[in-house]
């Protein structure tokens, strides 16, 4: 029961910004539908790999969900940081990623 809280938590906190605040800077950047399905599905994928990070790490996960939400942490870093396989879909994005910065 507690990890289930656990998941429900860090989800609401740093899984769901971080897809959001991904899938917007794609979309208003005009990215290709395919980059935006590709990040998100990792993103979906990595889910588990998040959660057993923060479960095993609480203060990363305060600190990088906070980083998240106010906007001093890239998502897709962290994305990459906890699943590495995501590496290619968010290379693929981070073109799109960095016209939205500029």
């Amino acid at each position: 029961m507690l990890d289930n809280a656990l998941a429900a938590l860090v989800s609401f906190f740093l899984i769901d910004p971080l897809q959001a605040e991904i899938s917007q800077r794609l979309a208003a950047a005009g990215a290709p539908q395919t980059v935006v399905a590709d990040v998100a599905a990792c993103a979906r994928t990595a889910t588990p790999a998040i959660i057993e990070r923060a479960s095993g790490d609480p203060w990363w996960a305060a600190t990088t969900a906070a980083g998240v939400w106010l906007g001093s942490t890239r998502p897709d870093a962290v994305l990459v940081e906890v699943a590495p396989a995501c590496a290619p879909a968010v290379d693929a994005a981070r073109p799109f990623l960095a016209a939205r910065q500029a």
